[in-house]
């Protein structure tokens, strides 16, 4: 989590947008994520380079010339810098990534729009000041510069959410990490998100992966539990890590600045190649079938989609998106490909015959694997909705179905979402580790089991609270001539208490 400084500075950077004329929250982070990318980009160049050096080993850098620098063009005069930034260096950005890349194609479009001199040479500065503040936060606390560097996109972002753009807001990283250990991506595996808006979730199942392919030494637990090694030191082939990089991670968005964000953000993470898109999944246009191993996705809930518009492959007879991108997930996985979404409350219990209609699907066209029911202050302060994740495989038909009734997730429920110890994350996964239907049948639990056709009897109906038994413990009380005899026993002692005060008073 950021300190407070961190999040100050960034606040401060906000301030001096609006009132630099940049006021749409969207643009503005584009814009910032373009100077923050421009800034790493060197760091990381530098870096590569002095590890070359350091081991005797050939490096050329990615900067054409030292000019298209940070460090060059940060010391200029306010009218050169803007122009300079705005004629070379961005230019050259936009021009980064081979032919055909993702990245490529959608920085075409991008437009450096920072109107004022002043206001970049500001800006320049209070990006100097967050990393300078991201090196010294990292060395204290231990987490990654990566990490770091992700909660400052995440606050960063955050902004946008409070917007109310396209309702669009973040999955906390730790909400995400939860889901990938319920899925578990694997190395080699092809993964998507269909409306992935920051990459959040691709950059979850990456450092999923790297963990797993981390010695158990250069592993550390991060603040919320969850067991972190970014080292990727087992992953010995050059083309392990090629595959890793370059053909792993699939996103979609309809949104072209958040595709480019998106970009920007799993790159600066060390994903080289993203194969991000804009594209409606839900659209006519999409056209992927059977395609993915793993799909984690937390899709828009609000509003809904044209009749018109909504893609013939999708089976539901609604225009609700949140039914419809569970049925586009559904038909994006391959056979015997898994997915963990989350998804409204009312999904799990509408009365629809769309809702029933997706409620079928998944237990009897998949292996409807868990419900895990979240606290509603999970996605606070940008939305109070209650939510729940589902997690299944496509194909077969579902026998039992694991619930999981997770009260606290490590932060507080309400607007503040300050840190506390009740977290029941790490029992989530551990408890899916060991889950057993023989075994795990105790409905007062916090997990359990219910056999498929128990929900079906139910009309499918998936709400926790339908199969969970409330454990009421029992209050012995004792006898009312006890108790009469206790009051008599009092009001003595009162009668002798008010004798003694009248005589304190005569």
């Amino acid at each position: 989590m950021l300190n407070q400084n961190i999040k100050a500075k960034i606040d401060q950077l906000w301030d001096k947008f609006w009132s630099g004329g940049i006021a749409n929250p969207l643009t503005a982070v584009e814009q910032i994520s373009y100077l923050l990318f421009m800034r790493r980009l060197d760091a990381m160049d530098r870096k590569k380079q002095e590890d070359a050096e350091y081991l005797k080993r050939p490096y050329k850098s990615i900067f054409e010339k030292d000019e298209q620098r940070w460090t060059h063009f940060r010391n200029l005069p306010a009218e050169e810098m803007l122009t300079h930034v705005r004629d070379k260096v961005f230019p050259f950005i936009k021009s980064l990534g081979k032919e055909g890349q993702s990245f490529s194609k959608y920085m075409q479009d991008a437009v450096f729009i920072i109107p004022k001199a002043s206001l970049l040479v500001e800006a320049v500065g209070v990006i100097d000041e967050i990393y300078t503040e991201i090196e010294r936060e990292t060395k204290e606390s231990g987490q990654t510069f990566h990490d770091t560097q992700g909660d400052l996109y995440e606050y960063l972002l955050s902004e946008i959410a409070t917007a109310g753009k396209n309702g669009q807001f973040r999955t906390p990283r730790h909400i995400i990490q939860m889901m990938c250990a319920l899925v578990d991506p694997k190395l080699g595996e092809e993964i998507c998100d269909p409306a992935c808006g920051t990459g959040g979730f691709l950059l979850g199942a990456f450092q999923h992966i790297l963990t797993r392919h981390t010695s158990a030494k250069l592993r550390h637990k991060d603040e919320n539990g969850m067991e972190r090694g970014l080292v990727g030191d087992k992953l010995t082939d050059k083309r392990q890590w090629q595959v890793l990089k370059e053909k792993t991670f699939h996103g979609y968005d309809f949104d072209t600045t958040m595709v480019r964000i998106g970009l920007m953000n799993l790159i600066l993470h060390g994903i080289d190649s993203p194969n991000l898109a804009y594209m409606d999944t839900l659209s006519k246009a999409f056209s992927e079938k059977d395609r993915f191993d793993v799909v984690l996705a937390n899709p828009p809930f609000k509003g809904s989609i044209d009749k018109g518009d909504i893609n013939e492959d999708l089976g539901l007879k609604t225009t609700k998106t949140e039914l419809l991108f569970v049925n586009r997930i559904i038909n994006m996985l391959r056979i015997g490909g898994r997915a963990a979404v989350i998804v409204p409350d009312g999904v799990m219990f509408g009365s629809s015959n769309a809702h029933t209609a997706l409620r079928e699907m998944l237990l009897d066209k998949c292996e409807l694997q868990a419900v895990v029911k979240m606290p509603s202050g999970v996605f606070r302060p940008y939305a109070g909705v209650s939510t729940a994740v589902v997690v299944f495989v496509k194909g077969g038909k579902t026998e039992n179905d694991w619930f999981y009734d997770m009260q606290a997730d490590g932060y507080s429920l309400d607007d503040k979402r300050q840190k506390t110890e009740e977290n029941d994350i790490p029992d989530v996964i551990a408890k899916w580790g060991s889950r057993d239907p023989k075994k795990d049948s105790d409905r007062k639990a916090k997990a359990f089991f219910v056999p498929a056709d128990n929900i079906r009897e139910n009309s499918y109906d998936l709400s926790l609270n339908r199969y969970k038994e409330i454990a009421y413990e029992e209050v012995k009380c004792d006898s009312p001539k006890v108790i009469i005899k206790r009051l008599k026993e009092l009001e003595s002692e009162i009668g002798k208490e008010l004798i003694e005060l009248e005589r304190m008073v005569e």
